[in-house]
């Protein structure tokens, strides 16, 4: 392995036309905060506190996306003598060996810029070589997101560290140099004193002493250079060896960086009184716009650590379901039941944030509260972890929160379906049940609420799943409960949302989600499996294909350009394509399910190995660029990194177990 290495182009001409007009953000991180590097121009533009974009509610604006986590940089660079900085001609940033160790270049030099998992804390190693004598004139360069209101010099294991506070930042900034001292023309700069730094966030000061010892037991005396080449070598001895067959080098990149940025994604701050996020999984990493927990997202993101063989993640993320606190907020529209999985998604303390406020509307999302149990049956099969389930939480020990607050209001959600026999069918009575009305997978808010096929089909998958984990508690009464609700819930869900021999999106008919990219989830797991309506749903989703290559959610209906979801929903989205592909290979059209999953890999392989959201298909303000860029949310973490990962391995099973 070789820190020097820096890989000028990994796609060949042909693939060139795939390249993203203006390339993905880079970010770093360790489970306790995020850096974000722009490849343009090879520079730090954002240095967080925290990993998560909203740490707590605002108590003044309970519906506001809630208190912003700190931001302590505007930008950090290389500066030359005279303080300007360098051409954004041949500069470019990739990252090393698959890792989160960002290499960055332009025409003042090379550096290195990463957050050690190997430290708990959140801290970011900037360093740079100039590579010309005029650059070695100039010195690092940085412009603070907020005014320095005090600076104090500590002087420690023979170093001279700054101590900064900042107005309106609660956390203080300490820099520690890992170079030698150096005298440049920028004195006013307090990074010019070195080339390389660390830059530490302090919930508190006065553990000062604390932190500067851990720091430097943990440094062992090392260059910069030295510590990012140990933190790859660590992060090689985490990784899981793969259980699957690569058809390429790209997709094994693709792996190893989808590895990676899935244990970014993870909080690792401790719990403590008034914080309980630890283990939480963000949607995507900055600035991807939803660097916030939601359930969904992490629920395929923990089952592609259970799958992959990552244990401790997927454990901690589980913890992290049952711990998150407060939750139940919106027990007015759950029937009264009290609940612990959050509706919809959590603020960084790990409170319920039970909306989602592109449009300042709360939202109720049953389909959680099935795939949190998924989650758990899929732990508990691969690993049989009976502690897990004694362990206290929140509201007792895992297993009986589970079953007490999230099984028992998810039966309390639910309502008859069948035969009307009000409409003179003669039919009897209701035949099944469906989960009730709610905004489902796709967040349509609540006053446009519905009986989604997504929920009620989760419903059947936690509880088929849920019953195996009360089998193994030795809870036989909930088992059998959980098995003839899914049952009943079969018996509706075949009622309701098969109807003329087609899968519809929901009860209600509406153009929009007639056919429904979330149907194909439905599919592959294992809900419907007639092979005619499997067909008729393939058949019928070229009604959502769009221009970039791919397929976007549903039809949408909105006619209004001001509202966000008019654009949002035009665009190509990564989720319905990845399900597509996989409902391909279950059809053993495996040549129609390896080109969808060859684009993406390439694609991604033109883009530091980062999968966004979706595509581009309509370019517009809110998703600027070419046709076919990648666009949304990116880098995308459950619904990228781990929805990649969980196909790679579906893939490997379905060829030995066609």
């Amino acid at each position: 392995m070789s820190i020097n290495r820096f890989v000028a182009s990994l796609v060949c001409a042909g693939l060139l036309a795939s390249l993203p007009a203006s390339a993905s953000h880079l970010v770093t991180g360790n489970g306790f905060g995020f850096a974000v590097v722009s490849p343009e121009n090879a520079t730090v533009t954002k240095f967080y506190a925290h990993p998560y974009s909203f740490e707590r509610p605002d108590s003044g604006n309970p519906l506001s996306e809630g208190v912003e986590t700190a931001n302590f940089t505007k930008l950090l660079d290389w500066r030359d003598a005279s303080g300007h900085s360098s051409s954004t001609v041949g500069a470019s940033a990739d990252y090393e060996e698959d890792s989160q160790v960002i290499h960055a270049r332009n025409s003042n030099g090379e550096g290195l810029i990463f957050m050690p998992f190997s430290l708990r804390r959140t801290a970011l190693i900037v360093s740079w070589e100039p590579g010309s004598s005029a650059a070695r004139q100039g010195a690092l360069h940085v412009e603070w997101n907020r005014p320095i209101v005090s600076q104090k010099v500590v002087r420690m294991f023979g170093a001279e560290m700054h101590l900064l506070r900042f107005d309106g930042i609660d956390e203080s900034l300490l820099l520690i140099p890992l170079g030698a001292k150096r005298v440049t023309l920028a004195q006013s700069q307090l990074l010019s004193g070195s080339n390389a730094w660390v830059l530490v966030s302090l919930e508190s000061s006065c553990k000062l002493e604390q932190v500067v010892s851990e720091f430097n037991t943990w440094r062992a005396g090392l260059t910069a250079r030295a510590l990012a080449k140990r933190e790859i070598e660590e992060l090689d001895r985490w990784r899981v060896k793969p259980s699957v067959h690569f058809t390429s080098e790209q997709e094994r990149h693709l792996w190893r960086q989808s590895e990676v940025m899935l244990r970014m994604a993870q909080s690792r701050e401790p719990n403590r009184p008034g914080r309980n996020n630890n283990g939480l999984i963000v949607a995507a990493l900055p600035d991807g716009v939803y660097f916030t927990p939601w359930v969904r997202d992490m629920a395929c993101a923990l089952v592609a650590f259970v799958r992959m063989g990552h244990q401790a993640e997927a454990r901690a993320g589980l913890l992290a379901y049952f711990n998150a606190q407060p939750t139940g907020k919106m027990r007015a529209e759950t029937a009264g039941a009290d609940y612990q999985i959050s509706v919809v998604r959590y603020f960084g303390d790990g409170s319920e944030e039970p909306f989602f406020t592109q449009e300042g509307a709360t939202n109720i999302e049953f389909d959680d509260w099935g795939l949190a149990l998924w989650v758990l049956g899929e732990y508990e099969r691969r690993y049989n972890d009976a502690a897990l389930l004694k362990i206290p939480t929140y509201r007792g020990p895992l297993y009986a929160s589970a079953r007490d607050y999230v099984m028992k209001p998810l039966l309390k959600n639910m309502e008859s379906y069948g035969p009307d026999p009000n409409q003179g069918s003669g039919q009897g009575p209701a035949q099944g049940q469906i989960v009730t009305a709610d905004t489902s997978i796709w967040e349509e808010h609540q006053k446009d609420k519905k009986h989604f096929a997504f929920s009620t089909a989760m419903a059947i998958v936690g509880l088929e799943n849920f019953a195996e984990v009360a089998r193994r508690a030795g809870d036989e009464a909930t088992r059998s409960e959980a098995l003839n609700r899914v049952a009943l819930l079969q018996k509706g869900f075949d009622a309701a949302f098969v109807r003329g021999g087609k899968l519809h999106g929901t009860l209600e008919e509406e153009e929009k989600n007639d056919i429904d990219g979330a149907l194909l989830a439905i599919i592959n797991f294992g809900v419907v499996t007639d092979p005619a309506i499997v067909r008729d749903t393939v058949e019928r989703m070229e009604l959502l294909r769009v221009v970039s290559g791919g397929y976007k959610r549903v039809r949408s209906n909105y006619t209004d350009p001001a509202i966000f979801e008019y654009w949002y929903e035009k665009q190509e989205f990564l989720f319905v394509d990845f399900s597509l592909a996989e409902v391909y290979r279950r059809q053993g059209k495996n040549a129609e399910a390896a080109a969808i999953l060859n684009r993406i890999v390439e694609k991604a392989a033109a883009d530091h190995n980062i999968i966004p959201e979706m595509y581009v298909s309509v370019p517009c303000q809110l998703f600027p660029g070419q046709i076919g860029d990648p666009t949304g949310a990116l880098p995308m973490v459950g619904y990228g990194a781990g929805e990649y990962i969980l196909h790679v391995i579906e893939r490997e099973s379905l060829e030995h177990n066609p």
